[in-house]
């Protein structure tokens, strides 16, 4: 779009509870990043949040009295079509699927998670189709386009694009900026005034550095997470002895490598009384749309905070702003690792801080890579990798070979049998794995 005429953006998943956090950021931001169409774009069984969501956006724009245009459609190429950004925000199989990631895993001992472990296998595989498939859209109806992916698990969802398609594409996640926030608060600086490297894989970081107003106050938050005298650490938190020895501040994520049994403890127990966190984010959404659906709301609730992406549209607003305006500051990004990591492949996506030009996101080099690191990024990488080829090609011995390679998976014997299961639990959307049963049949 030539720039007199503002900026088209189309958001894939325009339904989500998150939508008015977006929303609120383009209002707030109009001036740096004009937005003149916002396409909200949703499928079939999203309609009804589709409609809630966007009426509610409607209210808020039309409050702010800005020139924004808001489309809800359920036609995804005429929200594409011309786009200057896309975003992805999409769950495919809906908080259901979600449930059994968490749960079939537990039966097996093993870890059930949104993103990591065989959860976050099969999260992949039911996605990636589905963003490559979006993909191609781009391709052909907005060729320049931005896509920023959301989209957990966000790393795989990326690094898929990268390989698979020629968009132009980053990811995103909302703990690095999460994580400048916390450092703000407590030193009560502002977020441009701190420093923080990340080194890893997303969901899988650890911090080497946090430098406030340029001093080193690491050794400083590694001693604020214990908190407490190391005789008591409760299993589920960072042991203080642990976290100065490894001298770097681990992801939340890492908990499930670090302090497997612990956690695993914990999600039995909870599923136990029917607490896993699909069904926590269900009631979540239920109580957030029944508030959207008020005529009188015509701004984000506060409410929304409880979801736990905050901040995730405050990152996707400063992306597109900078993207568009080239102004070359430091953000967070999954992006081609391209030698960065020089014991992963050039194309495997990485977590690491970018400085974000007018063409897209440098990342810069890396000062401390903890050598224990290595290790584990290197071996959850290679899961990671042989998850992206399976989802493409519907390949059940890169599915096996996949999930018996990954760290939190306790033997071939248990991956196979894992497998079996979430795969049929899963059916209706792994085209590629069960293509073959339905050949035969007429095209739709």
């Amino acid at each position: 779009m030539a720039a007199n005429q503002g900026l088209k953006i189309a958001v894939i998943g325009g339904g989500s509870s998150y939508t008015p956090e977006l929303v609120e950021g383009f209002i707030l931001h109009h001036k740096e990043l004009p937005v003149r169409e916002l396409w909200l774009v949703d499928i079939e069984p999203g309609l009804r949040k589709l409609n809630i969501v966007g009426s509610l956006a409607k209210r808020m724009v039309e409050k702010s009295g800005l020139p924004i245009e808001i489309h809800l459609t359920t036609d995804r190429r005429k929200a594409i079509e011309g786009a200057d950004f896309v975003s992805t925000q999409i769950r495919v199989g809906m908080l259901d699927a979600r449930a059994r990631d968490e749960s079939i895993p537990l039966k097996y001992g093993v870890i059930g998670q949104e993103t990591t472990g065989p959860g976050g296998m099969l999260k992949a595989l039911r996605t990636i189709p589905v963003i490559l498939d979006i993909c191609r859209d781009i391709e052909e109806l907005a060729p320049n386009a931005w896509l920023l992916n959301f989209t957990n698990p966000a790393g795989m969802v990326t690094e898929a694009v990268l390989r698979y398609s020629n968009v132009k594409s980053i990811g995103l996640c909302n703990a690095p900026i999460g994580l400048i926030k916390q450092v703000s608060a407590k030193y009560n600086a502002a977020p441009d005034r701190i420093y923080a490297e990340f080194v890893g894989l997303n969901h899988l970081h650890w911090i080497t550095r946090i430098d406030v107003e340029g001093e080193d106050k690491l050794d400083d938050m590694l001693a604020d997470t214990a908190g407490y005298s190391a005789k008591n650490v409760p299993a589920r938190e960072w042991n203080p002895e642990f976290l100065q020895s490894l001298h770097a501040l681990p992801s939340y994520y890492l908990k499930y490598f670090y302090m497997t049994d612990a956690m695993l403890a914990e999600q039995l127990e909870s599923f136990k009384q029917g607490g896993n966190r699909a069904e926590v984010v269900k009631r979540v959404e239920e109580e957030l749309f029944e508030i959207y659906g008020n005529p009188e709301l015509s701004e984000k609730p506060k409410q929304l905070e409880q979801r736990g992406g905050a901040f995730y549209s405050e990152a996707a607003v400063n992306l597109m702003r900078s993207l568009h305006n080239g102004t070359n500051d430091i953000q967070t990004l999954n992006v081609a690792n391209r030698g960065i990591l020089d014991f992963l492949p050039e194309d495997a996506s990485i977590e690491v801080n970018c400085v974000v030009t007018k063409t897209g996101p440098l990342p810069l080099p890396l000062t401390k890579i903890p050598p224990m690191a290595k290790g584990l990024i290197h071996s959850v990488k290679t899961y990671e990798q042989l998850a992206i080829d399976a989802a493409v090609t519907g390949d059940r011995s890169l599915a096996i070979q996949a999930l018996a390679h990954h760290p939190l998976v306790p033997s071939v014997e248990v991956a196979i049998a894992m497998l079996d299961e979430m795969l049929e639990a899963n059916k209706e959307y792994l085209p590629n794995f069960f293509a073959k049963e339905t050949a035969g049949t007429p095209a739709q």
